[in-house]
């Protein structure tokens, strides 16, 4: 999704939380701060790049704060904002809707 195609804010939520990642960057963050290994443990399969595009993308929509704290190894945490936070009982209601939605899933895969 390149360009706007509409007025709608769902299609800019939509740009951000879009594909494999965000929301589940934003799922290990609600419980609190995370260093960047911590996040690649959460998620073994993501490469250290994607972790990185990922990351910045939710820092630029303001869902995400990254916290740099001074000393040698440099210490980098990062964090849900307010807006992050704001986004989690929708993402559980996300996850809540798919679990009740089982008998469904399972014809799907079928």
């Amino acid at each position: 999704m390149l360009d706007v195609v509409s007025n709608c804010p769902i299609e800019e939520v939509m740009r951000v939380l879009s594909g494999r990642w965000p929301t589940l960057l934003l799922y290990y963050l609600k419980d609190g701060a995370k260093r960047f290994s911590e996040l690649r443990r959460d998620n073994p399969t993501i490469s250290h790049r994607i972790l990185t595009l990922e990351l910045r993308k939710l820092e630029r929509a303001g869902v995400v704060v990254r916290t740099a704290h001074t000393g040698f190894p440099l210490h980098v945490e990062y964090s849900l904002s307010d807006a992050g936070r704001r986004l989690v009982p929708l993402i559980d209601a996300l996850g809540d809707w798919w679990s009740d939605a089982a008998p469904i899933n399972q014809a799907t895969s079928a």
